[in-house]
């Protein structure tokens, strides 16, 4: 399956739950883009000690777009 995932928001909860999600369907085997819009941008400061946005970033093995 293709999926397409658009993130625009600086919220580091919603933004790590998104990439769970999009790293949990590239283990399924599905072809999954993520696309950072807007504020989603910010992506790099969004994170703390209990979201790791970038942890969930550095697993990611789709295409990735910013």
């Amino acid at each position: 399956m293709k999926v397409l995932m658009i993130i625009s928001t600086d919220d580091g909860e919603t933004i790590y739950n998104a990439m769970r999600l999009a790293n949990v369907g590239v283990a399924k085997g599905d072809e999954v883009s993520v696309f950072m819009l807007g504020k989603g941008v910010l992506f790099e400061q969004s994170g703390d000690e209990e979201f790791n946005v970038m942890g969930e970033m550095e697993r990611f093995e789709g295409d990735f777009y910013v």
